[in-house]
């Protein structure tokens, strides 16, 4: 026996038949005694079918609708919460420059900070951030790591940008900035300078194993000294004005004296004096002259008349002066000896110069000038020899 065969969509049809009529579809193939529904109830029945069906279309079109507007929102709603949490953190996103800028860039970090390269800078900050130490105006700088506190002071040498520049590179006040400098630099000044350059000079012997050939001539040489004058601000105050005008720069400044090994090596820096202190008075106050014994010699400019100052056997080489119209042969061989000689104090100093600070000392930072100073030399004994003749011995004990 045989179902009903009007064409309808078979899942519509099964939906709205009778569970007998299903029961009759699905056992058409088998030899039970079922009785057919008669003509007018399949037509009936397809009658309902077919009135059905578009309501249950009409069904499914809004449930795929309902979930794809459901879908949206729910998506909508997320993309919501994702742009509140960016924004957040960008609104407390403060740092806009760190050291994992420069970190992988060996150029920036010299640019930066002025020491050469990546390992330095960290062998420098470990030992630094080992130390224990109070910030400078009572109040710990806990906003920003001490490696960028680090950098910022680095740059503060290096590069001498004004406050307002580096509070708003790190996201801070500018009261935070000058509690950070002059923090760090009481910590380099005393951590680096004061316990491996000062007091540190070698002894001419020592010097005797990296002398580079330029110094044959002066082989018992002990040092090569040098004055420098360093630009600041033009004090509020007359008197001052006047102390650190200086007559040969026609400048206010601040003037140091530095000394170097004959390998290029700075084992000596002053304190600075104000502009218009002799170099005299300078070697005389400073305190170089006491590490100096018997037999050692003294290279310096014709400025330095210091030949009464000097210890007992301690020696001073100086261009001879011109006396008459012209040098004379021995003279003029003996001028170029000694240029060639002291020249690398003058190197020394440019290096040290090229820390930017020292071009022009802020009103704010002058009193700690002399502090400034001494870091700035002793970041430069940091950098490759000055002497490329004598870099395999540079090391050595």
């Amino acid at each position: 026996m045989k179902c009903a065969t009007k064409e309808v969509a078979p899942n519509v049809l099964f939906e709205n038949l009778p569970s007998t009529s299903k029961d009759v579809c699905d056992h058409r193939g088998s030899n039970l005694d079922i009785e057919v529904p008669s003509t007018s109830k399949q037509s009936s029945m397809s009658d309902i079918s077919l009135e059905d069906r578009p309501s249950s279309r009409s069904e499914s079109r809004l449930s795929t609708t309902s979930s794809s507007s459901s879908l949206l929102e729910a998506e909508n709603y997320l993309l919501k919460k994702q742009v509140e949490e960016l924004q957040n953190q960008l609104k407390s996103l403060k740092v806009g420059f760190d050291f994992s800028a420069i970190e992988n860039n060996d150029a920036l970090i010299n640019v930066y900070t002025g020491l050469p390269d990546k390992a330095l800078f960290m062998a420098v900050f470990k030992y630094l951030d080992s130390q224990n130490f109070h910030y400078n105006l009572g109040w710990s700088v806990v906003n920003i790591s001490r490696i960028n506190q680090f950098l910022m002071t680095c740059m503060k040498l290096k590069l001498n940008p004004i406050h307002k520049d580096l509070a708003l590179r790190f996201g801070c006040s500018v009261a935070t900035v000058s509690n950070i400098v002059i923090t760090w630099l009481h910590v380099m000044h005393v951590c680096l300078y004061k316990k491996f350059l000062e007091n540190q000079i070698p002894t001419r012997h020592k010097n005797k194993t990296c002398m580079p050939s330029s110094f044959s001539p002066f082989t018992n040489c002990k040092m090569v000294i040098d004055c420098t004058e360093i630009y600041t601000e033009v004090p509020s105050q007359l008197d001052k004005q006047k102390y650190t005008y200086s007559s040969y720069k026609h400048r206010n400044t601040l003037t140091g004296l530095v000394g170097v090994a004959p390998n290029g090596t700075i084992t000596f820096l002053s304190n600075l004096y104000v502009g218009n202190t002799s170099d005299k008075n300078i070697v005389k106050h400073c305190g170089v002259l006491t590490s100096f014994l018997a037999g050692d010699l003294i290279l310096a400019d014709k400025g330095f008349l210091i030949q009464d100052l000097l210890p007992p056997g301690v020696l001073l080489n100086i261009p001879p002066f011109l006396m008459k119209a012209q040098f004379s042969p021995e003279e003029a061989r003996q001028t170029v000896t000694i240029a060639r000689a002291r020249i690398h104090v003058e190197r020394a100093i440019r290096r040290i110069k090229e820390y930017k600070i020292l071009q022009l000392i802020p009103q704010n930072l002058r009193p700690y000038s002399s502090m400034i100073f001494q870091v700035c030399g002793f970041l430069t004994t940091l950098n490759y020899p000055l002497i490329k003749e004598v870099e395999d011995r540079y090391f050595c004990e």
